[in-house]
């Protein structure tokens, strides 16, 4: 599956950011979706996920009540809304898939897209 990440910029605190990822290739139904982060000098760290049914849907709890991550089926491409910016939320943002039944993340780069950086000024 091949991932294509975009929607990143520069952003004031307080602004909202939509982030895309698109999947091509050998896409599956069976495949859940996701979106991890990685802030400069730390680790990366799971964001949000949804399997491609809308039926499991998870956050990082300090974005919960501010991301929402969406899908939709008929363009293959997996949305991260993000909204009340805060500077801490800086960070390359990067779209990824696992085969239902796996772990996060994915161990394999095939399962990675590149990354999107999202900036947060004060």
């Amino acid at each position: 599956v091949q991932l294509q990440a975009s929607g990143g910029g520069l952003v004031q605190a307080g602004s909202s950011l939509r982030l895309s990822c698109a999947a091509s290739g050998r896409t599956s139904r069976s495949y859940v979706m996701g979106w991890f982060r990685q802030a400069p000098g730390k680790e990366r760290e799971f964001v949000a996920s949804i399997t491609w049914s809308g039926g499991s849907i998870y956050y990082l709890d300090s974005v919960k009540g501010r991301f929402t991550i969406s899908r939709d089926t008929v363009k293959n491409t997996v949305y991260l809304q993000m909204n009340s910016l805060k500077p801490e939320d800086t960070a390359i943002y990067f779209c990824a898939a696992r085969p239902i039944g796996s772990t996060w993340p994915p161990r394999s780069s095939d399962y990675w897209g590149q990354g999107t950086l999202v900036t947060v000024s004060s």
